[in-house]
């Protein structure tokens, strides 16, 4: 499969950064720091580097707007709702999707069982050949998705140091995706994509 050749290829990519920089270990948003700076931008060249056959999508929500009455007071189920609501607008019909989520431990053990069949039951067009959770120190990928979210978070958040290793390796992103910030985007972009959800409804 194509996707999986791409993966492959990621993989080796980062790993071949690792070598010149003699960096090992999980990649995080959390391990940025000013002797680590060069490395992680260069993690922004790879991931620019694929064009749209990699791309990142992450969902914003206003904890203030949550009401939690709606999710029977549960955070876990308004959690996977929330992640549902990522995934299902990003789905296209007659394609297959193979879902790797970063490991959790929920309280409702059939947490991920519930959103593979509710995307399958709104999806009836596409394929979800499955959903299951991994260890992110064991794959690559979703040590990648975490820096990139963490960069999202910390410019949509305003939680970014003047000055620091991390705001360097936010401007390298936002400099390479040739935007002035990162910030909500419209549901048509495809590489970057920050999906500020309204509660109220639509996009």
């Amino acid at each position: 499969m194509a996707a999986e050749r791409e993966a492959c290829r990621a993989k080796a990519k980062v790993s071949a950064v690792r070598e010149r920089h003699a960096v090992w270990g999980e990649l995080k948003w959390t391990k940025i720091s000013p002797s680590k700076q060069a490395f992680y931008e260069e993690l922004i060249d790879v991931f620019m580097s694929f064009g749209t056959d990699m791309r990142f999508r992450c969902i914003a929500v206003d904890r203030e707007q949550v009401n939690l009455a709606l999710h029977q007071n549960d955070g876990e189920l308004g959690f996977y709702k929330f992640y549902y609501q990522l995934l299902h607008h990003w789905i296209l019909d007659f394609n297959e999707y193979h879902i790797f989520c970063d490991l959790k431990t929920n309280r409702d053990r059939k947490r991920l069982h519930d959103l593979k069949r509710c995307l399958r039951h709104s999806n009836l067009s596409a394929t979800i050949a499955d959903i299951q959770s991994l260890p992110s120190p064991e794959v690559t990928l979703l040590q990648l998705c975490d820096v990139l979210l963490g960069a999202a978070s910390s410019r949509i958040n305003e939680t970014l140091g003047a000055g620091t290793a991390k705001e360097a390796v936010v401007r390298k992103l936002e400099e390479r995706l040739n935007r002035r910030q990162i910030g909500p985007t419209s549901r048509t972009e495809e590489k970057f994509n920050v999906f500020k959800i309204r509660l109220s409804g639509g996009w």
